[in-house]
């Protein structure tokens, strides 16, 4: 379960406080889906970026299965994040020297645990995404739907409860982004996660199912 409860976020500048995100809240169940569209500079992304635990609000609370990120010391926060939440990005954030296997396995290299069933549920979901012939390649080596697809696959290796994409099909054609939107809605449900898409396109909004407008850091109902 996702509790977002008034959140607001402020920042100082030279002006004074520049609001930013204005008492957002909303509720999603496990499996739930949200698209967040809006104009640039609506909040969009400083929203997702707190609901992953990267950023923290100035007033009200986040809770992803009761617990509330913000409220951890760093070190167990990033160790909430890693498990509990996976993050797919624009810019798809590979690593230029790791196979495409290798990418997948970050999240679990970072918790430590890339025992054999971990490396399988990689090979598993680079083959759920058609990568199957694809697992020695380099980023470089992959066209820029293939790479995005990667991200993909590593933002559910450790099944975690909440998938936050950020203009995820930002930089692909219209075959593609909709390639990589169907794959994100289809392994979500398998894993029962709860997703949340924040885009500007109307047909990857359409593909997630239920859409909210954040307009001047409000998000209207």
């Amino acid at each position: 379960m996702l509790e977002v409860d008034r959140v607001s976020k402020a920042y100082p500048t030279p002006a004074g406080s520049l609001l930013v995100l204005d008492a957002v809240s909303l509720s999603l169940a496990t499996g739930e889906r949200l698209a967040v569209m809006g104009p640039s500079g609506s909040g969009k992304s400083t929203l997702l970026a707190i609901l992953g635990g990267l950023d923290e609000p100035t007033t009200g609370s986040v809770r992803l299965d009761g617990i509330d990120p913000a409220t951890l010391p760093p070190a167990a926060r990033a160790s909430f994040r890693n498990r509990k939440i996976g993050f797919v990005f624009q810019e798809h954030h590979l690593l230029g020297g790791c196979t495409a296997l290798e990418n997948v396995l970050l999240p679990a290299l970072a918790s430590g645990d890339v025992a054999a069933p971990t490396e399988e549920r990689a090979r598993g979901l680079l083959r759920r995404v058609g990568l199957e012939d694809r697992l020695g390649h380099l980023p470089s080596e992959l066209s820029g739907g293939e790479r995005q697809r990667v991200a993909v696959a590593r933002s559910l290796l450790l099944s975690p409860a909440l998938i936050l994409a950020d203009e995820p099909t930002g930089q692909l054609d219209g075959r593609s982004a909709a390639a990589v939107t169907d794959l994100l809605v289809e392994l979500a449900a398998e894993s029962a996660a709860i997703l949340v898409v924040v885009t500007h396109a109307d047909s990857v909004a359409d593909r997630i199912g239920t859409v909210r407008r954040l307009v001047d850091g409000i998000l209207l109902p």
